[in-house]
């Protein structure tokens, strides 16, 4: 008898403090953000040097794209968000990015990216990391 007894204690204490730690688990989960790191690259053709950081958001609706142009001074990494966009890189090829993947376009390298989607939008975030901030941004380049 005195077995049963001390097991039903046991059982007992545990039942009242085992939703007390699943409680302070389930808290400790959810304190912070999640962090996924999507790309991580050595800066090129900016003698590792940044002086400026620009941040953009670029909506392209269904079937349209950027011209053929270049960052001169100024590295790009293209994340999409939303829907697949085609980056084309001079010399390099061309590759398609789904949401949730990125690109980095190294400075001074030709390229385009375009919505190849009849019916969805593509949205990308964009960042340039310059190294030449008297240089512009952009130039559009004619092929």
């Amino acid at each position: 008898m005195p077995i049963i007894r001390r097991e039903f204690i046991r059982l007992s204490g545990v039942a009242l403090v085992a939703p007390s730690i699943a409680n302070i688990a389930f808290a400790q989960t959810q304190a912070g953000p999640k962090l996924t790191q999507i790309l991580r690259n050595d800066l090129e053709g900016q003698g590792q040097v940044v002086q400026e950081t620009v941040v953009s958001l670029v909506e392209f609706p269904p079937g349209s794209a950027a011209p053929w142009h270049m960052h001169p001074g100024a590295q790009e990494l293209l994340h999409v968000i939303e829907g697949s966009l085609i980056v084309e890189m001079e010399g390099k090829g061309r590759a398609v990015l789904e949401a949730g993947q990125a690109g980095l376009i190294p400075a001074e390298l030709v390229h385009l990216a375009r919505n190849e989607s009849a019916s969805a939008t593509g949205k990308a975030l964009v960042v340039h990391s310059r190294a030449a901030k008297d240089k512009p941004l952009i130039v559009v380049v004619k092929k």
